[in-house]
């Protein structure tokens, strides 16, 4: 993946994901749609689409529909 965002949508909610520039394995997932601005940091390795798309999901997941924020 190059420092292009990569656009993934999750039940409707926007992350474009961008490689961190100078460390492999490093991604940055910013939720777009959020209301504040928020998001998260991998940094387990490369990552296919697949598994960038369950990174979301899974972060989806830990966040409180009322706030937005984790729980």
């Amino acid at each position: 993946m190059d420092t292009e965002p990569m656009r993934i949508v999750i039940d409707g909610q926007d992350f474009p994901v961008t490689a961190r520039p100078g460390a492999a394995g490093v991604y940055d997932f910013d939720w777009l749609n959020h209301p504040v601005g928020y998001g998260f940091t991998s940094a387990g390795g490369p990552m296919s689409r697949a598994e960038m798309e369950e990174a979301i999901r899974h972060f989806l997941e830990g966040n409180d529909p009322a706030t937005g924020c984790l729980d």
